[in-house]
C-alpha cells in the first residue's frame, strides 16, 4: 500500500509581517507549472511566503531549512498540522493554487479565521457531479446528466447521444470523452475507468464518472476574483479552436474576446450566477463556458486560478500580474485596479503523438515571430508524451501580443507552425 502524500512546508522569503499580520502560506504539488510566477508575486508585493507541497526535494532550493511535513490526503490531519504551524508562525492567508489544494486551503483557512471560500461550495466546484446537481435548479441553462457507479449497468442504449463522459475530479480535460453511439460510450467508459485505475483519485472520485449532454457552440475561459460575493471579470478568453471531441485539447486562448458587448455581459453573469449557487465568495476563479442558441452553458467553474503557465498572457499594467491580484486579495491589502490590457493570448502546444521527445526544432524561429513574446517548452527531452485523454502535460506554452486579437492568434499560428517536435516511437 503506496504511503500517502505529505506537503511540505517550508519559508520561501522573509518580508516585514508588519504589513500583512502574517504570512501567506501557498499550497502547490511540485508538479504545478504556478510556484515560480505566485513566488515572484509575493516577492513584489513585499509579502512573507511560505510554501506547501507534497514533496521537499524540487523546494529546496526555495527553503531555508525550516519545514513542516503536512499529509496532503487526509484532510483533516493536514488541517491540524498547518494550525499546528501557524501557532508559531502565524498565517495571514492561505492560497491554494491547483485543484489539489483548494479544499485544504478552504478548511485550514476555515480553521484558522481566515478569509476563504466554504469548504462545501469548494467540494461542489471540483467535482463535476456535484457541480452539475448544485445547478441544475439554479436557473441557468443546465445539461442532462447521470451518474455511472462501479458494476452498475451503463443502459448504453438508452443515453440521448452525443453525450461526454468525464472523470469527476480529474483537470486539463484528462479523460473527457466525447461518445455518439453505445458502442463508443462503452470504449469510452472502460478507457475512463483504465485512467482512473492509474490516477491518484480516491473516494467516489477513484470510480465515479459523470455522463451529460455535449453541449455544441463557441467556448470561451472567464478568469474572475471574488471579493465578499462580488465578481470582478479580469479576463475573458476566446478560444477560437472548436472543441468539438472526442477528445478536448484546448490550444489557443485570445483576449479580450471578439464576442459581442450582449453576449460577453450574458457570460459574466451566467458566472455571477453560478458561483452564488455553488457559495464561493472569496478568491479567484476559472470558469468556462459554451455559447449556442439556447444561451451560455457553465462547462466548469473551479475555485483557483488559470492552469498552466496561462496567467502570464496577462499583465494588468500597474494593477500587476494575475497572481499579485490574488495575493493582495488574500492578505486583505488594498485591491489595485487592473488596467485595460491590450490583445494578448497564449497556445498550450498539442501533443502531436505518443512518444519520447528527441528534439525541439525551429525555437529561434518560433520566437523571432512578430507579436511572439515568448516560447517555452515544459516536458524535458527524453520524456514521453502522452496525449489526451490520457495525458495531463502541454508540451509547452507559446505567448503573444499585439494591436488586436486577430494579430495575436495569427502570430501564435504561425509560431507554432516554425516548431517540429523529434519523437521516438515506443
Amino acid at each position: 500500500m503506496r504511503a500517502a502524500p505529505t506537503l511540505i512546508i517550508s519559508r520561501a522569503r522573509v518580508a516585514s509581517e508588519t504589513r500583512t499580520g502574517g504570512r501567506l502560506l501557498l499550497l502547490v504539488p511540485t508538479t504545478s507549472y504556478r510556484i515560480a510566477d505566485f513566488l515572484q508575486a509575493g516577492e513584489r508585493q513585499g509579502a512573507d511566503v511560505a510554501v506547501g507541497s507534497d514533496q521537499s526535494g524540487p523546494l529546496s532550493g526555495l527553503s531555508d531549512g525550516r519545514t513542516l511535513a503536512v499529509d496532503f490526503k487526509d484532510l483533516g490531519r493536514g488541517v491540524r498540522q498547518i494550525v499546528d504551524y501557524h501557532s508559531t508562525h502565524p498565517l495571514a492567508a492561505i492560497i491554494g493554487v491547483d485543484q489539489e489544494t483548494t479544499l485544504l486551503a478552504a478548511r485550514a483557512s476555515e480553521a484558522l479565521g481566515l478569509r476563504h471560500n466554504s469548504p462545501a461550495s469548494v467540494e461542489a466546484a471540483g467535482d463535476k457531479y456535484r457541480f452539475r446537481s448544485r445547478l441544475a435548479n439554479s436557473g441557468l441553462p443546465a445539461p442532462w446528466f447521470t451518474l455511472l457507479k462501479p458494476g452498475e449497468d451503463p443502459r448504453a442504449g438508452e443515453m440521448p447521444y452525443p453525450v461526454v463522459l468525464k472523470p469527476l475530479a480529474l483537470s486539463a480535460s484528462r479523460g473527457v470523452i466525447r461518445a455518439d453511439s453505445p458502442a463508443q460510450f462503452l470504449a469510452a467508459r472502460k478507457r475512463i475507468q483504465a485512467i482512473l485505475a492509474d490516477s491518484e483519485q480516491y473516494g467516489e472520485a477513484a470510480s465515479h464518472i459523470l455522463v451529460e449532454d455535449y453541449i455544441p457552440g463557441q467556448e470561451v475561459a472567464l478568469e474572475g476574483l471574488l471579493d465578499d460575493g462580488q465578481l470582478q471579470v479580469l479576463a475573458l478568453f476566446d478560444k477560437p479552436d472548436p472543441l468539438v471531441g472526442p477528445y478536448f485539447e484546448e490550444s489557443i486562448y485570445v483576449t479580450p474576446s471578439r464576442l459581442s458587448a450582449q453576449a460577453q455581459a450574458d457570460i459574466a453573469a451566467t458566472t455571477a450566477k453560478a458561483v452564488a449557487s455553488l457559495g464561493l465568495r472569496e478568491g479567484p476563479v476559472h470558469a468556462e463556458l459554451r455559447i449556442n442558441e439556447a444561451g451560455t452553458w457553465l462547462i466548469e467553474v473551479a475555485a483557483r486560478s488559470i492552469g498552466g503557465h496561462c496567467s502570464r498572457a496577462l499583465d494588468f499594467g500597474a494593477g500587476g500580474r494575475l497572481e499579485e491580484l490574488i495575493i493582495r486579495h488574500a492578505l486583505g491589502l488594498p485591491a489595485s485596479d487592473p488596467n485595460t490590457q491590450s490583445a494578448s493570448g497564449v497556445m498550450m502546444i498539442p501533443i502531436p503523438r505518443a512518444g519520447i521527445l528527441r528534439r525541439v526544432d525551429g525555437l529561434l524561429a518560433a520566437r523571432a515571430v512578430p507579436g511572439i513574446r515568448d516560447v517555452t517548452i515544459s516536458i524535458p527531452l527524453g520524456d514521453t508524451l502522452v496525449p489526451l485523454p490520457e495525458g495531463n502535460r502541454y508540451l509547452g506554452f507559446i505567448f503573444a501580443a499585439g494591436e488586436t486579437p486577430e494579430e495575436v492568434e495569427a502570430a501564435l499560428r504561425k509560431a507554432h507552425g516554425e516548431l517540429e517536435f523529434v519523437l521516438e516511437a515506443i
